[in-house]
């Protein structure tokens, strides 16, 4: 244990599979590298955890394809009005 999380050996894909049974839960589907890091971390710990679930991350195809620069942009830019001041 570490700071009350158990720590997961690098032995026969442990951290692996912590990772996409973590990503491909119903209650959390393509959830991203920074939720995914912050929910596995109140339970477990290991050497190296962020990186290697930032790496998981951006191998998944859904989660690239939910990322939001790939989705269609919103629209133009509105200008908004300014109020006119008068000096002096």
């Amino acid at each position: 244990r570490y700071e009350d999380r158990l720590c997961v050996p690098r032995v026969d894909d442990f951290q692996e599979r912590i990772i996409e049974e973590a990503h491909s839960s119903k209650y959390s589907i393509n959830p991203g590298s920074t939720k995914m890091y912050h929910d596995l971390r109140k339970v477990y710990w290991w050497s190296s955890m962020k990186k290697g679930i930032v790496e998981f991350v951006a191998n998944c195809p859904n989660c690239q394809q939910v990322k939001v620069e790939h989705q269609r942009p919103a629209g133009m830019a509105q200008d908004i009005e300014l109020p006119k001041l008068k000096c002096g």
